[in-house]
């Protein structure tokens, strides 16, 4: 019996502690995963900005590239047509003349391209401008939710570390096994509680009756006794209450008691 009711004070203790834990974190509300998600958002608004800044930087090496192709093919076909006036035969003219005519439809091809980069660029840069202000709008945004979380943490963060550091040397006293049931449990509990107590002869966390004769072994703590609907802990009330609340010392006579 002693040592069930060890398990169970260990138990109860750590129990105790995380239901304070959530108590602090749900005055936080939802505003860590919302902070979470503008980051996340924000650093896509970053991926797409760098993706068109450096499709922009390609389009502009395409033109700059398609410019001086364009000067080199005018340059040949100075050349050529130079070359023209000092043919010796028709087959040497045709020649330079076929020659002639690919650079012309060289430097038509390459004006192509740099029209049709230019509206990419007219496009991009659009697309820019509009990315941007989202991105400003979502930042402005992180920056006040993010304040707004700090300003809650912050009120509470001695009472959490000092939490954390009593939930450390809390699980050290409760054996492996217990403890890895104990955490599922907290998984799958709505409310988090994994021990409870028997209330008005029901489970204190899915309220479903509990029969007499498990009440009776839950108060005799010879073994630990679990929900048979939702598998929580059930723990004899005295001993819930011993652990929620600090005892009052007990007046002697003529005296008050502890307030």
């Amino acid at each position: 019996m002693e040592a069930v009711e060890k398990k169970l004070k260990a138990l109860q203790k750590l129990q105790n502690i995380d239901s304070k834990l959530d108590a602090i974190l749900k005055v936080r509300g939802d505003l860590p995963e919302e902070v979470q998600d503008l980051e996340d958002e924000i650093a896509g608004y970053q991926t797409r900005l760098q993706k068109y800044t450096d499709q922009i930087s390609e389009l502009e090496t395409l033109i700059s590239n398609s410019k001086k192709g364009i000067k080199d093919s005018e340059a040949l076909i100075v050349k050529y047509e130079e070359q023209q006036m000092k043919v010796r035969n028709n087959r040497e003219y045709d020649a330079i003349t076929k020659e002639v005519e690919l650079q012309k439809l060289e430097i038509e091809l390459l004006g192509k391209k740099i029209k049709e980069a230019e509206f990419n660029i007219v496009k991009r840069k659009e697309e820019l401008e509009a990315i941007t202000a989202q991105l400003d709008g979502r930042t402005q945004d992180l920056n006040l939710k993010k304040q707004e979380l700090t300003t809650i943490v912050s009120e509470s963060e001695e009472d959490e570390e000092k939490l954390k550091a009593d939930r450390e040397k809390a699980v050290k006293n409760i054996e492996e096994r217990l403890l890895v049931s104990y955490e599922k449990l907290r998984i799958n509990a709505r409310n988090g509680l994994v021990v409870v107590s028997v209330k008005r002869d029901a489970c204190g966390g899915c309220f479903n009756t509990v029969p007499p004769q498990r009440q009776a072994d839950i108060r005799d703590m010879r073994k630990i006794i679990v929900c048979e609907h939702c598998g929580r802990i059930l723990a004899d009330a005295e001993l819930v209450i011993e652990e929620e609340k600090p005892k009052k010392t007990r007046a002697k006579k003529g005296e008050l008691a502890d307030s």
